[in-house]
């Protein structure tokens, strides 16, 4: 019964667009799934089926289209940015667990965590120029302004490796601390901030050479950056402590930090400016910032190990009626 009324549900959707305006799409990493919620409403419109284990997502350079990877099934989803709605399916991408386009939208590269690779490719029609086999986990990555390199953490060799994207050569290979993940460049290109998992904050590194030049503690286990929108100030997910650390770039300071339970992982922010919408690994739910008091102030119910989030860009309406799709607690998830 439980299946046909999610089914029927399903269907519903694709048929209204009830994806669209109000809405903020979350990736159910252990569910092969994603969750549909609205954004005024704070509820769970729908649970829609998708591949198998999606972890990230990220909007085309030309703003128009939402890439979501699934890893198992080597694809990626593609839903129009502003409406949510379903277009195609890319194949033949091999394991895309963390995936980004170059600044100048020319690159496309994809991180394969379970296989230890890292692909190069065309961003124009994905045509693979280079398949870099490396050994660690490589996990997220991070490109330089001028779109001549990309830059790849290995979580399990607790390494940073920066590629050129160009040759597909290794430019330089460099051990930095346990369990680096999520990394930043920072507007003046000269400094690139990888979070350390395994550690209790970040490191500030040179591009050129991948020399340290500096260590900020902000919390046990801190994984994920997104940006405030001012070119200064960074927001950091500590996982294991549940904290969000808001950091200053310039003066390398945390001056402030968000209570944040159940494994702070990925972060958007409204394109009004007033939320900032965190994924709760370990809770099966996704918190809601705001950014006046940057206090949660509430927090939804998704799908088991809640990911990646991404937030429909265009401007708010009323969310579509139907019934919120509940779910219960999860476990930790290393990835």
């Amino acid at each position: 019964m439980k299946r046909l009324a999610f089914a029927a549900l399903a269907l519903a959707m694709g048929a209204s667009g009830v994806a669209r305006a109000d809405s903020v799409i979350v990736l159910n990493s252990e569910e092969a799934s994603y969750s549909v919620l609205s954004r005024s409403g704070r509820m769970e419109m729908a649970r829609m089926p998708l591949g198998r284990e999606p972890h990230h997502l990220i909007m085309t350079p030309d703003g128009k289209e939402v890439l979501i990877a699934s890893t198992v099934t080597n694809e990626l989803v593609v839903l129009d940015s502003r409406t949510g709605e379903r277009r195609r399916v890319v194949r033949d991408i091999v394991d895309p667990y963390q995936l980004g386009f170059s600044p100048d939208g020319k690159w496309f590269v994809t991180a394969a965590y379970r296989l230890d690779h890292v692909d190069i490719y065309r961003a124009d029609g994905f045509k693979l120029l280079g398949r870099i086999f490396i050994d660690g986990l490589p996990s997220h990555l991070e490109f330089d302004k001028d779109s001549k390199t990309v830059f790849v953490t290995l979580q399990q060799s607790g390494r940073v490796v920066a590629f050129d994207l160009q040759t597909q050569m290794i430019k330089w290979n460099v051990e930095i601390g346990k369990a680096p993940a999520g990394l930043v460049m920072l507007p003046d290109n000269k400094r690139l901030l990888v979070a350390l998992t395994g550690e209790n904050g970040l490191v500030s590194m040179d591009p050129k050479d991948g020399s340290v030049t500096g260590r900020l503690q902000t919390g046990k286990g801190a994984h994920n950056f997104w940006p405030k929108g001012d070119g200064r100030h960074w927001f950091l997910s500590n996982r294991i402590e549940g904290t969000v650390s808001l950091i200053d770039t310039q003066d390398m300071a945390v001056v402030n930090t968000i209570r944040v339970p159940g494994g702070p992982d990925c972060m958007d922010i409204t394109p009004d400016g007033k939320e900032l919408w965190v994924t709760q690994r370990f809770l099966r739910r996704i918190a809601v910032v705001d950014m006046a008091t940057l206090r949660v102030v509430g927090s939804i119910a998704v799908g088991k190990s809640p990911h990646g989030v991404f937030i429909l860009k265009a401007p708010a309406a009323a969310p579509a009626a139907g019934l919120p799709v509940r779910a219960a607690s999860t476990e930790a998830d290393s990835k």
